[in-house]
């Protein structure tokens, strides 16, 4: 029998998605009315880690 090793990768995914749904409600609140504006704030919540470390990055200067 072969052992599985991806116990830890579940949490991180779980994680993950925590905060990707976190990202998501942050984003559609502050996005303008209009249809775009909320597409827009969907893909936000989709790349959100990025912003965070651009915004990390950033913040070193």
């Amino acid at each position: 029998m072969a052992s599985s090793s991806g116990g830890g990768a579940a949490g991180g995914g779980a994680i993950y998605g925590l905060g990707v749904f976190g990202a998501w409600v942050y984003f559609w609140k502050d996005a303008p009315d209009g249809f775009w504006w909320h597409v827009l704030a969907v893909l936000e919540g989709v790349v959100w880690p990025a912003f965070m470390v651009y915004d990390a990055f950033s913040a070193l200067d």
